[in-house]
């Protein structure tokens, strides 16, 4: 067991994957001490302090919180939810993580286009902040993980409970988004975390395999003993339905970019989307299945028409 407390942002966890949350679980079930980095003290930290980490309270954006935050911490794990102040929030950890000396700092990404040329504002951000913690020289290892299985989650349920469809801008039925659990992630992210020292500008690349918007809503299907169509519906309409939930302005950009860019893939492109080798490489078994997923969830189907 490793002396030095292993850092975790996002500790907390949140509406858009928990990867923090997770990841500091599968530290603490292996014995590791965990320092967990929260934004504010509230009730989600009783869970956290269940597991028996120790929380420290802090704005990413504050360079003296962060400081204090990685005294002492050999290893740490980024991940900054999908909202404005990635940027510097990146650029706080990253300082703060060279003076102290870190040695690993394992950060959240997403699947990226070589280059700066994205397909969203927030991917190039997200681009730009790999640069930046491969500049500060920490060991960056960056997970770039594709769509979690926990955001169709989210979007499937909110359309099924109001038409007992899945509603998404996703284009026609044939067409195959890449997709992962978070849960996958944060046991990459974790043995990563825990195992030799990996070269500074490491790249991970994180998916469990493509599925069809028809796959989708069969899988579905079978979690509700019932036929569930999927229809496709225009981006305006749902960036609109989606701002009205109160999503933030960020989110909305960011995928109403991004459905717009895999809806558009040529097929020969989306035929890539295969389940990737790190997942075996790093953890010794294969990423949850959707149907898997799904099946853990079935609860969560009782409001659902």
């Amino acid at each position: 067991m490793s002396i030095a407390p292993i850092l975790v942002t996002g500790a907390a966890g949140g509406i858009q994957g928990s990867t923090g949350f997770h990841v500091t679980r599968l530290l603490r079930e292996e014995g590791h001490p965990v320092r967990a980095f929260v934004h504010r003290l509230d009730e989600r930290c009783d869970r956290v302090r269940a597991l028996g980490a120790e929380i420290v309270e802090g704005d990413l954006h504050d360079f003296r919180s962060v400081v204090a935050a990685v005294d002492g911490v050999r290893r740490a794990y980024f991940t900054y939810p999908v909202q404005e102040g990635l940027l510097d929030a990146a650029a706080t950890f990253a300082a703060a993580a060279r003076s102290a000396g870190v040695e690993q700092v394992v950060n959240l990404s997403q699947w990226l286009q070589d280059g700066g040329d994205q397909p969203t504002p927030h991917q190039v951000r997200h681009w730009l902040v790999e640069q930046i913690f491969d500049w500060a020289d920490v060991g960056a290892v960056h997970l770039d993980a594709t769509v979690f299985y926990e955001n169709l989650f989210t979007w499937a349920l909110i359309s099924l409970s109001r038409e007992g469809v899945i509603a998404l801008p996703w284009g026609p039925e044939s067409t195959t988004i890449p997709m992962v659990a978070a849960g996958d992630v944060a046991r990459v992210a974790a043995a990563v975390l825990t195992g030799p020292v990996l070269p500074n500008g490491t790249v991970v690349r994180l998916m469990a395999g493509g599925f069809t918007n028809k796959e989708i809503a069969d899988t579905f299907g079978q979690i509700l003993g019932r036929s569930v169509d999927y229809v496709e519906i225009g981006e305006e309409r749902w960036a609109s339905e989606t701002s009205a939930l109160g999503v933030n302005d960020v989110v909305v950009e960011h995928l109403t970019h991004l459905w717009r860019y895999l809806r558009n893939l040529p097929p020969e492109y989306q035929a890539f989307f295969q389940t990737t080798g790190a997942f075996e490489e790093f953890t010794g078994r294969p990423p949850q299945s959707l149907a898997q997923f799904l099946q853990e969830r079935r609860d969560m189907f009782a409001g659902v028409v």
